[in-house]
């Protein structure tokens, strides 16, 4: 249970409720739309909702795909065909905030035509997923290590639970016709570890000497252990978030909630919540919201190049070419330099954007300080395309601070502590979703808000799908519309060729 409990635990804000005001009924569907705003089509997958919805810019469902399974997220296919990650409950070893375990790919009139599925003891898909140029994925999954053998690679024993440890892989698959896939190069974060907690064990060196690498320890740093009341208020925000369908199930759940463990024995390590690639320079992009940092690896390089410190591109091998947000995981800051705060969605802005080849990321701000809020914001990367990413040694990469941001006149009024993501349009504006609230919005560089819609769909996937909870006691942290993400579509992408095309009426008017 307490594994269960810990490995939300930095999910989860300072306070049960969200200090954004609310009335009992907010208003939904479309609240705004001004001149200014993009043209274009949302996609979105409400994670109680068994379907998923294509939104035109006057907030009309244009399409909808039909699939009934816990969802997580959809993209949608240059064909017009759409996959979803879904969550798969009856895993033995995996569990929590954005369990999957499948991906299905649906055609535009919702028939299944493929699906590769990974859910078993030693590893389970989780959160995102990312079509490659070549029609491969990328996917995000845990991989389980035994309890001794997480201490064989020098973590500290205190913080292992007899459970094991799950270090995250990223794997990039290759589609099999019909279901199935092969897994043609993957990346394993145990393969790139350092601590100095034990000499005798395994990556025995400086964190700070060697910024390319993940401090086995470094997720409870500095962090002092859980108070009761924490324990109690994890319990009870956990259990909410089962109920509603988020997160998989914990078979020890009914275990008491104040048993002595700090928050840090968990086996989710890192969390890694989502991926981007970008083709240009065959990079990716992961997002690890327990280290509160962004990372940068390197595609270009042989499965076996990606185990080690040599080879591809840049010569670095699997090591971290960049990482941003929180130098103190890598000795170079404290605290106070930490600039990421539970985040989602860092992807790089496409050529031709404004703002091209930075990164835009949603600062979900979840213990951010005082007074909890979220952003956007977009960091111009330290990127030579010759040389690679510019440090100065024994100094936290650069920028200093973002380029630009968007928060909500009054703060705490933008707040979404978990899940949620952001994207540049063509035109210059940010699309946003605010995932707790299934809230989307479009803002100018200004942070004027130009295109709003609330998220009306979603409560028929039961709230103990997968479960057998008891109903949850009090307001939850997940609403029936919320949504893990949203994606802004422009009229010509390719896999809306249907709803350009003339209908069979039209078609006989015309002639």
């Amino acid at each position: 249970m307490l594994q269960f409990l810990a490995s939300i635990a930095s999910l989860l804000p300072c306070a049960v409720q969200a200090p954004e005001a609310q009335t009992d009924s907010p208003p939904t569907g479309l609240l705004t739309n001004l001149e200014g705003a993009s043209d274009g089509y949302v996609l979105f997958a409400p994670l109680r909702s068994g379907s998923i919805y294509l939104l035109d810019e006057h907030g009309q469902t244009a399409h909808e795909w039909k699939h009934g399974v816990p969802p997580i997220t959809a993209y949608l296919k240059d064909n017009g065909n759409v996959l979803l990650a879904s969550r798969i409950d009856a895993n033995p070893t995996f569990f929590g905030g954005g369990l999957g375990g499948r991906i299905t790919e649906y055609d535009w009139n919702g028939n299944q035509v493929w699906e590769y599925v990974l859910s078993d003891a030693e590893r389970s898909l989780h959160h995102d997923l990312e079509i490659l140029p070549n029609g491969n994925l990328l996917a995000i999954a845990w991989e389980h290590l035994s309890a001794a053998e997480a201490i064989a690679l020098g973590r500290d024993p205190r913080f292992v639970d007899e459970k094991g440890w799950w270090p995250d892989v990223v794997l990039e698959l290759r589609p099999l016709p019909k279901s199935g896939a092969e897994i043609v190069w993957e990346w394993r974060a145990h393969d790139h570890l350092v601590q100095d907690f034990d000499r005798t064990k395994a990556n025995w060196g400086s964190a700070a000497n060697q910024p390319g690498r993940i401090d086995v320890n470094g997720d409870h740093r500095d962090q002092p252990p859980m108070t009761e009341e924490e324990r109690r208020r994890v319990a009870e925000e956990l259990r909410k978030l089962r109920e509603l369908g988020y997160a998989g199930g914990d078979e020890e759940e009914q275990h008491e909630p104040g048993a002595d463990a700090p928050r840090e024995r968990r086996g989710d390590f890192l969390h890694i919540n989502s991926i981007h690639y970008m083709p240009e320079h065959d990079l990716i992009a992961l997002s690890t919201p327990h280290l509160h940092e962004l990372w940068i690896l390197d595609h270009s390089t042989t499965t076996e190049e990606a185990r080690g410190s040599k080879g591809g591109r840049w010569g670095k091998g699997g090591e971290l070419l960049y990482r941003w947000g929180n130098p103190r995981t890598y000795g170079c800051g404290g605290k106070s330099d930490q600039q990421l705060f539970y985040q989602h969605q860092p992807d790089w802005i496409p050529p031709g954007f404004p703002g091209a080849g930075n990164i835009l990321v949603f600062n979900n701000g979840a213990r951010r300080g005082e007074v909890e809020y979220s952003s956007v914001d977009e960091i111009v990367l330290p990127f030579d395309p010759r040389k690679g990413f510019l440090r100065e040694s024994g100094k936290a990469f650069l920028p200093a601070a973002p380029v630009w941001s968007y928060t909500a006149p009054n703060k705490p009024d933008f707040f979404s502590f978990f899940i949620s993501g952001a994207q540049r349009l063509a035109n210059g504006n940010t699309f946003i979703c605010s995932g707790k609230q299934g809230r989307f919005f479009e803002v100018t560089p200004k942070g004027e808000i130009v295109w709003e819609y609330r998220n009306p769909h979603g409560g028929e996937i039961p709230v103990s799908a997968g479960n057998a909870a008891p109903p949850p006691k009090g307001p939850s942290p997940v609403e029936s519309t919320s949504c893990f993400r949203a994606t802004k579509l422009p009229p010509d992408h390719p896999g809306l060729a249907r709803l350009r095309a003339p209908q069979p009426a039209e078609a006989s008017a015309g002639k």
